[in-house]
């Protein structure tokens, strides 16, 4: 048995701009942190007493005959790219439910191509997880996704990284100091809506966008790079962080209609009203978590406001996705 664990993220500045369409003409850059919570994937060898060839467990149970018939895009893609024909039995558990804006889709398919290559004897760098997990799923599955999710699934930490035109990525973590990263935790807050949806048809329509959203973006990756010198200073200020992720929000609603709706837009201004510097709705956009710098003492203030939404304590910098058992040998 094989298990793998990958981190979720939360995004802070320049999403949009990891998308191929814009950074391979302007370059792009974001600006976040994986986090500690998580996407489990377990594998093992299916042994031969079943009807089927394979199970899939996730929301639903698989039992396929073949890897042709398997409906998790994932899986499938994965399974058919590297070749599997062996019989394989796939489990996924996570910490948070997917759809909600924190890179879910992106950690599965870095945490089962970790879990297979282990399984075949092979380690795994982060640059490989990231650029195979990309090739994946916005080649081979086709998804409109953007690039920055399988970065933070693959790497960990609060990071810097760039997008640039000949499509080389750069991750860089954010050297910060020991105060900026305990008051970064402490100021962070995560909501989930209850609202899932599918990011890629958000995603599409933001793409299909692009062209005519060119300020927008252009604005949201000079803050990506504000946002790096900011979290290096000697003096990081939350508010300052805060500020800049209430003018980030205003940009992104602009880039598509379905990025936000009155329900979402109300819960944010009660959050502000109670204390909260700033925030942003994670991911594509449409529902799922999220996310508002505050202090802590407008912590309580926010969640009473708040009350019908689940709270999650988050802490930032968690690793890169790993392999946290590995019995390659027998069946159960």
């Amino acid at each position: 048995m094989i298990i793998s664990r990958t981190p979720f993220r939360v995004s802070f500045f320049g999403g949009g701009t990891d998308y191929p369409p814009w950074f391979k003409e302007h370059g792009g850059a974001v600006i976040g942190t994986a986090i500690n919570k998580y996407c489990y994937i377990t594998v093992r060898d299916l042994p031969p007493f079943f009807e089927h060839k394979h199970r899939i467990v996730y929301s639903k149970v698989e039992v396929p005959a073949d890897i042709e018939s398997i409906q998790h895009p994932s899986v499938k893609a994965v399974l058919s790219e590297m070749k599997i024909e062996t019989g394989i039995e796939v489990q996924h558990q996570a910490d948070l439910p997917a759809r909600s804006g924190l890179g879910s889709s992106s950690s599965f398919t870095v945490g089962l191509l970790s879990a297979l290559r282990a399984k075949e004897g092979k380690i795994s760098s982060p640059q490989f997880l990231t650029e195979e997990s990309i090739r994946i799923e916005q080649d081979v599955i086709k998804e409109n996704v953007g690039s920055q999710d399988q970065c933070w699934a693959a790497h960990g930490g609060t990071n810097f990284i760039e997008f640039t035109s000949s499509g080389k990525i750069n991750v860089t973590p954010l050297i910060m100091q020991k105060k900026t990263v305990e008051s970064l935790d402490s100021h962070i807050m995560l909501f989930f809506t209850g609202l899932s949806r599918i990011a890629s048809h958000i995603a599409e329509k933001k793409i299909s966008n692009i062209s005519s959203k060119q300020q927008q973006l252009s604005t949201m990756l000079n803050m990506a790079y504000t946002a790096r010198d900011v979290l290096q200073s000697s003096h990081c200020d939350m508010r300052d962080l805060g500020g800049m992720l209430k003018e980030s929000w205003a940009l992104k609603k602009e880039l598509a209609d379905e990025v936000t709706n009155n329900e979402i837009d109300e819960l944010y201004a009660q959050a502000i009203d109670a204390g909260a510097y700033g925030g942003k709705l994670l991911g594509a956009g449409g529902g799922g978590f999220m996310m508002f710098l505050a202090p802590p003492e407008k912590h309580d203030k926010i969640k009473q406001r708040l009350n019908k939404l689940i709270h999650v304590d988050v802490k930032t910098g968690a690793c890169g996705s790993k392999i946290v058992m590995y019995e390659p040998n027998g069946f159960y």
